[in-house]
């Protein structure tokens, strides 16, 4: 597992997919969980499944086909956890901005 930050783009392939899901559900996923903030183009999403794949954060679960389902490994599993856990570090570092913020927007 790399230790260098996730793009948001695989942090949300990988929260999508800690229930297994298709290419088109997790686009939908994806969109709901970022409450529309990330939309991804399925060249985005299928490059990002293949590598995904290849580093072993995702299985292949079923191809009927039409359409493969995937889902999140424990080495997936894993490194999710591991970059929440940074993101919440960040947060939790610049948690005096609120204030500070707060103050230097006041009219």
């Amino acid at each position: 597992m790399s230790s260098s930050p996730m793009t948001e783009a695989m942090y949300y392939v990988l929260l999508a997919l800690c229930k297994p899901n298709h290419g088109y559900g997790l686009m939908q996923e994806i969109d709901r969980l970022s409450a529309g903030r990330m939309a991804m183009g399925p060249g985005t999403l299928y490059g990002l499944l293949r590598r995904l794949e290849q580093e072993g954060l995702i299985t292949l679960l079923e191809d009927d086909g039409r359409r493969k389902s995937y889902v999140i490994t424990e080495t997936g599993k894993e490194a999710l956890f591991h970059e929440y856990r940074r993101l919440k570090r960040l947060l939790l570092d610049g948690a005096f901005l609120a204030d500070w913020l707060e103050t230097e927007e006041s009219p």
